[in-house]
Protein backbone atom coordinates (compact mmCIF):
# COMPACT_ATOMS: atom_id res chain seq x y z
CA UNK A 1 0.00 0.00 0.00
CA UNK A 2 2.79 2.32 0.73
CA UNK A 3 4.52 1.60 -2.44
CA UNK A 4 1.45 2.42 -4.49
CA UNK A 5 1.04 5.55 -2.78
CA UNK A 6 4.84 6.26 -3.34
CA UNK A 7 4.46 5.60 -7.14
CA UNK A 8 1.37 7.98 -7.04
CA UNK A 9 3.03 10.91 -5.77
CA UNK A 10 5.92 10.21 -7.87
CA UNK A 11 3.64 10.39 -10.84
CA UNK A 12 2.07 14.01 -9.77
CA UNK A 13 3.99 17.13 -11.26
CA UNK A 14 4.73 19.98 -8.71
CA UNK A 15 2.11 22.51 -8.94
CA UNK A 16 3.04 25.64 -11.15
CA UNK A 17 2.42 29.14 -9.57
CA UNK A 18 0.69 30.24 -12.65
CA UNK A 19 -2.66 29.53 -13.96
CA UNK A 20 -1.37 29.38 -17.35
CA UNK A 21 1.33 27.16 -16.61
CA UNK A 22 -1.29 24.77 -15.29
CA UNK A 23 -3.35 25.01 -18.28
CA UNK A 24 -0.40 24.50 -21.06
CA UNK A 25 0.02 21.30 -18.81
CA UNK A 26 -3.12 19.97 -18.69
CA UNK A 27 -3.24 20.84 -22.12
CA UNK A 28 0.13 18.66 -22.76
CA UNK A 29 -1.45 15.43 -21.36
CA UNK A 30 -5.18 16.01 -22.63
CA UNK A 31 -6.32 13.42 -25.70
CA UNK A 32 -7.12 16.22 -27.94
CA UNK A 33 -6.24 16.80 -31.60
CA UNK A 34 -4.76 19.87 -32.88
CA UNK A 35 -8.05 22.08 -34.01
CA UNK A 36 -10.05 20.98 -30.40
CA UNK A 37 -6.67 22.16 -28.61
CA UNK A 38 -6.90 25.37 -30.03
CA UNK A 39 -10.27 26.17 -29.10
CA UNK A 40 -9.98 24.72 -25.11
CA UNK A 41 -6.24 27.13 -24.97
CA UNK A 42 -8.63 29.99 -26.14
CA UNK A 43 -11.63 28.69 -23.70
CA UNK A 44 -8.83 28.09 -20.86
CA UNK A 45 -7.30 31.47 -21.27
CA UNK A 46 -10.30 33.65 -21.13
CA UNK A 47 -11.56 32.17 -17.69
CA UNK A 48 -8.40 33.80 -16.52
CA UNK A 49 -10.11 37.30 -16.58
CA UNK A 50 -12.91 37.25 -14.14
CA UNK A 51 -11.05 35.46 -10.96
CA UNK A 52 -9.21 39.10 -10.57
CA UNK A 53 -12.11 40.98 -11.64
CA UNK A 54 -11.47 41.80 -15.18
CA UNK A 55 -14.31 41.03 -18.10
CA UNK A 56 -12.66 38.90 -20.97
CA UNK A 57 -12.32 40.68 -24.68
CA UNK A 58 -15.34 39.74 -26.82
CA UNK A 59 -15.17 38.69 -30.56
CA UNK A 60 -11.97 38.46 -32.51
CA UNK A 61 -10.02 40.19 -29.82
CA UNK A 62 -11.06 37.33 -27.44
CA UNK A 63 -8.40 34.98 -29.85
CA UNK A 64 -5.75 37.36 -29.59
CA UNK A 65 -5.50 38.28 -25.94
CA UNK A 66 -2.48 38.44 -23.65
CA UNK A 67 -4.71 36.83 -20.16
CA UNK A 68 -3.68 38.48 -16.84
CA UNK A 69 -1.52 36.97 -15.27
CA UNK A 70 -2.77 34.49 -12.51
CA UNK A 71 -1.96 32.90 -9.32
CA UNK A 72 -3.43 29.20 -9.61
CA UNK A 73 -4.21 29.16 -6.00
CA UNK A 74 -7.38 31.95 -7.08
CA UNK A 75 -9.16 28.78 -7.79
CA UNK A 76 -8.98 28.00 -4.42
CA UNK A 77 -10.22 31.32 -2.95
CA UNK A 78 -14.01 31.04 -1.57
CA UNK A 79 -15.05 34.25 -3.96
CA UNK A 80 -13.60 32.36 -7.41
CA UNK A 81 -17.13 30.70 -7.54
CA UNK A 82 -18.91 33.67 -7.66
CA UNK A 83 -16.29 35.25 -10.23
CA UNK A 84 -16.92 32.41 -12.20
CA UNK A 85 -20.34 32.23 -12.26
CA UNK A 86 -20.55 36.08 -12.69
CA UNK A 87 -18.43 35.63 -15.78
CA UNK A 88 -20.82 32.68 -17.22
CA UNK A 89 -24.25 34.54 -16.61
CA UNK A 90 -22.51 37.45 -18.39
CA UNK A 91 -21.03 35.14 -21.59
CA UNK A 92 -24.44 34.03 -22.21
CA UNK A 93 -25.60 37.37 -23.10
CA UNK A 94 -23.81 37.28 -26.13
CA UNK A 95 -22.73 33.78 -26.92
CA UNK A 96 -24.77 30.91 -28.26
CA UNK A 97 -25.45 28.02 -25.11
CA UNK A 98 -23.00 25.72 -27.55
CA UNK A 99 -20.67 27.54 -27.27
CA UNK A 100 -20.95 28.67 -23.65
CA UNK A 101 -21.26 24.78 -22.78
CA UNK A 102 -17.91 24.44 -24.78
CA UNK A 103 -16.12 26.61 -22.46
CA UNK A 104 -17.37 25.84 -19.40
CA UNK A 105 -16.41 22.08 -20.54
CA UNK A 106 -13.36 22.87 -20.93
CA UNK A 107 -12.81 24.43 -17.60
CA UNK A 108 -14.60 21.68 -15.62
CA UNK A 109 -12.24 19.25 -17.56
CA UNK A 110 -8.87 21.43 -16.88
CA UNK A 111 -10.23 21.49 -12.98
CA UNK A 112 -10.72 18.39 -12.68
CA UNK A 113 -7.25 17.26 -13.40
CA UNK A 114 -5.92 19.89 -11.36
CA UNK A 115 -7.42 18.40 -8.25
CA UNK A 116 -6.13 14.85 -9.56
CA UNK A 117 -3.05 16.31 -9.19
CA UNK A 118 -3.91 17.96 -5.64
CA UNK A 119 -2.47 21.45 -7.24
CA UNK A 120 -6.05 22.68 -5.99
CA UNK A 121 -8.08 21.81 -3.07
CA UNK A 122 -11.96 22.96 -3.89
CA UNK A 123 -13.66 22.79 -7.09
CA UNK A 124 -15.31 26.74 -7.94
CA UNK A 125 -17.09 25.05 -10.95
CA UNK A 126 -19.64 22.86 -8.81
CA UNK A 127 -22.04 25.16 -8.78
CA UNK A 128 -22.22 26.27 -12.74
CA UNK A 129 -24.51 24.47 -14.87
CA UNK A 130 -25.13 24.31 -18.45
CA UNK A 131 -27.39 26.39 -20.65
CA UNK A 132 -30.59 24.67 -21.84
CA UNK A 133 -29.74 23.85 -25.61
CA UNK A 134 -32.11 23.00 -28.08
CA UNK A 135 -33.32 19.07 -28.38
CA UNK A 136 -30.90 16.91 -30.36
CA UNK A 137 -32.25 13.50 -32.07
CA UNK A 138 -28.96 11.44 -31.83
CA UNK A 139 -28.76 7.99 -33.79
CA UNK A 140 -27.77 4.91 -31.30
CA UNK A 141 -24.68 3.45 -32.12
CA UNK A 142 -23.81 0.39 -33.99
CA UNK A 143 -22.23 -2.91 -32.78
CA UNK A 144 -19.33 -2.00 -34.52
CA UNK A 145 -19.06 1.38 -32.94
CA UNK A 146 -20.03 -0.13 -29.31
CA UNK A 147 -17.24 -2.06 -30.19
CA UNK A 148 -14.86 0.48 -31.06
CA UNK A 149 -15.34 2.59 -27.96
CA UNK A 150 -14.71 -0.06 -25.60
CA UNK A 151 -11.49 -0.45 -27.16
CA UNK A 152 -10.58 2.95 -26.60
CA UNK A 153 -9.78 2.73 -22.99
CA UNK A 154 -7.99 0.19 -21.07
CA UNK A 155 -9.43 1.84 -17.65
CA UNK A 156 -10.64 -1.02 -15.79
CA UNK A 157 -13.49 1.17 -14.18
CA UNK A 158 -14.32 2.25 -17.55
CA UNK A 159 -15.66 -1.18 -18.86
CA UNK A 160 -16.79 -2.22 -15.88
CA UNK A 161 -19.29 0.85 -15.62
CA UNK A 162 -20.07 1.24 -19.37
CA UNK A 163 -20.60 -2.85 -19.56
CA UNK A 164 -23.25 -2.16 -16.59
CA UNK A 165 -25.27 0.43 -18.50
CA UNK A 166 -25.18 -1.72 -21.91
CA UNK A 167 -26.22 -5.00 -20.38
CA UNK A 168 -28.83 -3.22 -17.75
CA UNK A 169 -30.14 0.00 -19.44
CA UNK A 170 -30.46 0.73 -16.50
CA UNK A 171 -29.77 5.28 -15.80
CA UNK A 172 -26.30 6.19 -15.67
CA UNK A 173 -26.85 8.08 -11.84
CA UNK A 174 -28.47 4.63 -10.86
CA UNK A 175 -25.51 2.61 -11.90
CA UNK A 176 -23.18 5.21 -10.23
CA UNK A 177 -25.56 5.28 -7.45
CA UNK A 178 -25.08 1.31 -6.30
CA UNK A 179 -23.09 0.18 -3.29
CA UNK A 180 -21.42 -3.25 -2.71
CA UNK A 181 -23.53 -4.46 -0.60
CA UNK A 182 -26.89 -4.49 -3.17
CA UNK A 183 -24.51 -6.36 -5.59
CA UNK A 184 -25.38 -10.69 -6.10
CA UNK A 185 -22.50 -11.22 -8.37
CA UNK A 186 -23.03 -14.82 -7.90
CA UNK A 187 -26.54 -14.20 -10.11
CA UNK A 188 -25.06 -11.04 -11.93
CA UNK A 189 -27.18 -8.85 -10.94
CA UNK A 190 -28.09 -5.81 -8.24
CA UNK A 191 -30.92 -4.57 -5.93
CA UNK A 192 -32.49 -1.53 -7.77
CA UNK A 193 -33.15 1.43 -6.37
CA UNK A 194 -35.61 1.31 -3.02
CA UNK A 195 -38.95 2.22 -3.76
CA UNK A 196 -42.91 1.53 -3.65
CA UNK A 197 -43.62 -2.17 -4.13
CA UNK A 198 -41.60 -5.23 -4.86
CA UNK A 199 -37.59 -4.63 -4.93
CA UNK A 200 -36.73 -4.51 -8.82
CA UNK A 201 -33.31 -5.79 -10.13
CA UNK A 202 -30.61 -4.86 -12.67
CA UNK A 203 -29.74 -7.76 -14.50
CA UNK A 204 -26.03 -8.13 -16.59
CA UNK A 205 -23.90 -10.84 -18.22
CA UNK A 206 -21.52 -13.24 -16.77
CA UNK A 207 -18.36 -11.21 -18.20
CA UNK A 208 -19.73 -8.05 -16.35
CA UNK A 209 -19.41 -9.30 -13.20
CA UNK A 210 -15.70 -10.83 -13.62
CA UNK A 211 -14.90 -7.00 -14.59
CA UNK A 212 -17.02 -5.95 -11.43
CA UNK A 213 -14.70 -8.50 -9.33
CA UNK A 214 -11.72 -6.90 -10.55
CA UNK A 215 -12.70 -3.53 -9.61
CA UNK A 216 -14.01 -4.15 -6.49
CA UNK A 217 -10.75 -6.28 -5.54
CA UNK A 218 -11.76 -7.39 -2.51
CA UNK A 219 -14.08 -4.69 -0.99
CA UNK A 220 -17.01 -5.52 0.56
CA UNK A 221 -19.04 -2.26 1.49
CA UNK A 222 -19.04 1.53 -0.10
CA UNK A 223 -19.65 2.61 -3.64
CA UNK A 224 -18.93 0.20 -6.06
CA UNK A 225 -17.40 3.26 -8.96
CA UNK A 226 -14.75 5.32 -7.07
CA UNK A 227 -12.77 8.19 -8.23
CA UNK A 228 -8.85 8.65 -8.01
CA UNK A 229 -8.62 10.84 -5.79
CA UNK A 230 -9.51 10.70 -1.62
CA UNK A 231 -13.02 12.46 -0.34
CA UNK A 232 -12.39 15.73 1.15
CA UNK A 233 -12.45 16.06 4.57
CA UNK A 234 -16.24 15.57 6.19
CA UNK A 235 -17.64 14.10 3.38
CA UNK A 236 -20.59 11.75 2.94
CA UNK A 237 -19.65 8.53 4.57
CA UNK A 238 -22.19 6.92 2.55
CA UNK A 239 -20.31 8.14 -0.43
CA UNK A 240 -16.81 7.07 0.56
CA UNK A 241 -15.04 4.06 -0.02
CA UNK A 242 -13.86 2.88 4.39
CA UNK A 243 -10.96 1.47 2.82
CA UNK A 244 -9.32 3.54 0.48
CA UNK A 245 -10.76 6.66 1.82
CA UNK A 246 -11.54 7.50 -2.17
CA UNK A 247 -15.17 9.31 -3.09
CA UNK A 248 -17.89 7.69 -5.21
CA UNK A 249 -17.34 8.91 -9.32
CA UNK A 250 -19.74 11.46 -10.05
CA UNK A 251 -22.30 11.69 -12.35
CA UNK A 252 -20.07 14.92 -14.22
CA UNK A 253 -17.07 13.22 -14.38
CA UNK A 254 -18.60 9.96 -15.86
CA UNK A 255 -20.00 12.34 -18.48
CA UNK A 256 -16.52 13.90 -19.18
CA UNK A 257 -14.65 10.64 -19.61
CA UNK A 258 -17.31 9.45 -21.73
CA UNK A 259 -17.47 12.89 -23.85
CA UNK A 260 -13.38 12.76 -24.11
CA UNK A 261 -12.99 8.73 -25.30
CA UNK A 262 -16.36 8.68 -27.33
CA UNK A 263 -14.71 10.40 -30.46
CA UNK A 264 -15.58 7.82 -32.36
CA UNK A 265 -19.36 8.30 -33.21
CA UNK A 266 -19.89 10.93 -35.24
CA UNK A 267 -22.75 12.25 -33.65
CA UNK A 268 -20.68 12.02 -30.23
CA UNK A 269 -17.60 13.71 -31.88
CA UNK A 270 -19.60 16.72 -33.16
CA UNK A 271 -21.05 17.42 -29.57
CA UNK A 272 -18.31 16.22 -27.55
CA UNK A 273 -17.18 19.10 -25.94
CA UNK A 274 -21.42 19.49 -24.65
CA UNK A 275 -21.28 17.15 -21.83
CA UNK A 276 -25.26 18.01 -21.85
CA UNK A 277 -25.51 15.99 -25.09
CA UNK A 278 -22.71 13.48 -23.81
CA UNK A 279 -25.35 12.51 -21.27
CA UNK A 280 -27.88 12.10 -23.61
CA UNK A 281 -25.08 9.48 -25.38
CA UNK A 282 -24.38 7.81 -22.15
CA UNK A 283 -27.65 7.60 -20.52
CA UNK A 284 -28.92 6.11 -24.25
CA UNK A 285 -26.70 4.83 -26.52
CA UNK A 286 -24.90 2.10 -24.61
CA UNK A 287 -28.15 0.51 -23.67
CA UNK A 288 -28.81 -2.97 -25.25
CA UNK A 289 -30.33 -3.00 -28.26
CA UNK A 290 -31.49 -6.20 -29.34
Amino acid sequence: MLMAMSMLSARRMPAPVEYAAAVERYLGQASLGPASRRVYRISLAAWAWPLVGRRAPLGERRRGAVPPVVPLALLDDPSAAAKLAAALADRAVGAGARTVNRELSALRSAVGWWLDQRWIRADPTAGLYHLATAGVVLPPLTPEQVASLFRATTSLREHAFWRMLHDTAAPAGEVLGLDIGRLDLARHRARGAPGPGPATWLDWREGTTQLLRWLLAGRTEGPVFLTGRHAPAGSDPAHTCPVTGRARMSYRRAVEIFAKLSGDHPSVREYQNDLATARKHLDAFLKDRK
